[in-house]
């Protein structure tokens, strides 16, 4: 369907890519992996025709119908949810009206004969047939659907989109996107913003729409859930995997030992060959000999073994500080905004070192029970933090919170107690900041680099109660298995709000389910809470049929 042929792109005399093809086929799914910075998004952004190739070509059929979604958006407009999603079918209103447009004119015209008449019937017919053949009659219901399966509600449906986050707002997007029917979709990041409910929405739709999907993504379920083809974009080239990210892994490591040992044989060729070379290049007999393997190691192809990112976040929580047994209790806590319920009469505890997840739809009201503990918002009902409780707190926005003017040495240096000033380099190094990196602005610095840069401040006071509000978004998958080894290693108290499964999974034993009002407590661990959610919602398709 999509045929790259040659692609290569420079910046000044250094290539990011360099003669890259491949296709894209009907039905692909396809993971687009790499290190940060190997230049997925900006192949992404290429097969989307958002930039230019320095060299090479993209082809594909005249009617291939190609969406993409960035990373980053930033959409503003008065329409409501609903208005803005239908614009999905924007080309379909602009032909209806066309069509309207026509008819009028032949009912005024009286040139019966002509032409010009008979263009125009040609004309309206040939698009009417256009229009009939696209059916459109139930795209209120379809655009219900789809965003009702991304996690709206029916009271969203008329809001301006002006109310609501970015990450809702990526939804319309995403939601404009389904709806279009593409014959490819380009997804950068697209779990970011999601919850668990439409991470899994999303999944299932993916799977069998039976389109073909390119999807850059640091969620490693997600990936494995839906992809069955894997490329790595890895030092200017590609390789290409007909399987899904976990196998890819297996594949890519054997890859590389047979590298290693393929380069081992050649350079102790190249050595043995150097050492006849001067051990005979006086001696007259062997000149033709020595000459000849001169030639060779001059048009010898030297064989590389590909670069492994070895830069690695090292993360050691300091140890917790004691509290008392239960640092964190809940009695009838309820939480309203101006008569809204966000949840009411929540009872529950959290004992000393248990780790444990908030879940549940966006909105729900997870971020608003995490400000109730940190004392941010007022309640009703009755809180009580344990005996010497000292929170370490990551907010869901923390890295939009920095100050962009700074340097990244200067946003840790006006935090950390006199004390610890001359382990500032050490800190900063630990989290992959070195070098010219502590001199970077913030407002240049990535997603990842920004939350990384945030953790930092976790570590700077000991804390015994950790709260971390959607702690992996823009973290690669190598830097939140460093984190997570780190978190189940913490001897405090955890409390996580995340979507992340897989970084969930053998990290929290305990889960507290948002939704209709109620925070409900799970004696499992997040596989068995989706197992039983799974098994919940079966039932009720069951007893709706």
């Amino acid at each position: 369907m999509i045929s790259v042929d040659g692609l290569t792109v420079e910046f000044g005399d250094r290539a990011l890519f360099k003669d890259i093809s491949f296709v894209i086929n009907d039905k692909d799914r396809i993971a687009l992996m790499g290190k940060n910075g190997a230049g997925k998004s900006t192949l992404l952004k290429i097969l989307a025709g958002e930039r230019q190739a320095s060299r090479g070509n993209i082809s594909y059929p005249k009617e291939t119908v190609i969406a993409y979604l960035p990373q980053h958006l930033m959409t503003h407009n008065e329409r409501t949810v609903f208005d803005e999603t239908a614009q999905a079918f924007a080309h379909l209103f602009e032909m209806e009206k066309e069509i309207e447009r026509l008819n009028q004119q032949l009912t005024e015209r009286t040139d019966y004969d002509s032409p010009e008449y008979y263009k125009l019937i040609e004309d309206v017919s040939a698009l009417s047939e256009k229009f009939y053949s696209i059916d459109s009659t139930h795209y209120e219901a379809d655009v219900e659907k789809v965003l009702l399966g991304l996690g709206f509600q029916r009271e969203d449906f008329n809001r301006p989109t002006a109310d609501f986050s970015g990450g809702w707002r990526m939804r319309i997007e995403l939601a404009k996107m389904l709806l279009k029917n593409p014959d490819v979709l380009l997804l950068d990041e697209p779990t970011n913003h999601l919850d668990i409910d439409s991470i899994q929405w999303l999944e299932d739709f993916l799977v069998n729409n039976g389109k073909a999907v390119v999807v850059i993504s640091h969620d490693r379920t997600f990936v494995d859930n839906i992809t069955t083809r894997t490329i790595e974009v890895t030092m200017g080239r590609i390789y290409d995997y007909k399987v899904n990210y976990s196998q890819y892994l297996v594949l890519r490591q054997e890859r590389r030992i047979q590298q290693q040992k393929a380069y081992d044989e050649q350079q102790k060729m190249i050595a043995e060959t150097k050492e006849f070379i001067e051990r005979f290049k006086g001696t007259y007999s062997k000149t033709l000999q020595v000459q000849s393997r001169v030639k060779m190691l001059e048009k010898l192809e030297i064989l590389e073994v590909d670069e492994e990112d070895t830069s690695a976040l090292r993360l050691k929580f300091p140890p917790a500080p004691n509290s008392g047994k239960y640092p964190v209790i809940a009695e009838e806590l309820t939480k309203d905004y101006d008569g809204h319920i966000v949840f009411q009469d929540a009872h529950f505890t959290i004992e000393k070192g248990e780790k444990v997840a908030f879940v549940g739809r966006n909105g729900e009201g997870k971020s608003t029970l995490v400000k109730c503990i940190m004392g941010e918002i007022p309640y009703t009902g009755k809180l009580t933090l344990g005996y010497n409780v000292k929170i370490g707190y990551f907010a869901q926005n923390q890295a939009s919170l920095m100050d962009e003017s700074l340097t990244v040495f200067q946003t840790i240096d006006d935090v950390t107690p006199m004390e610890l000033k001359h382990k500032i380099k050490d800190m900063l190094g630990a989290f992959m900041f070195s070098g010219d990196d502590i001199d970077k602005k913030v407002k240049v610095l990535s997603g990842g680099e920004r939350t990384r840069l945030a953790m930092i401040k976790l570590l700077l006071s000991p804390v015994n109660l950790l709260i971390l509000d959607e702690p992996t978004n823009h973290l690669d998958l190598r830097t939140k298995d460093i984190l997570k080894n780190a978190l189940k290693e913490f001897d405090g108290t955890l409390i996580v709000v995340s979507h992340d499964r897989d970084f969930l999974t053998g990290l929290v034993h305990k889960v507290y389910e948002f939704g209709n009002k109620k925070v409900k407590e799970h004696l499992e661990d997040i596989q068995g809470f989706l197992q039983k959610k799974k098994m919940e919602n079966l039932r009720e398709i069951e007893r709706k049929i």
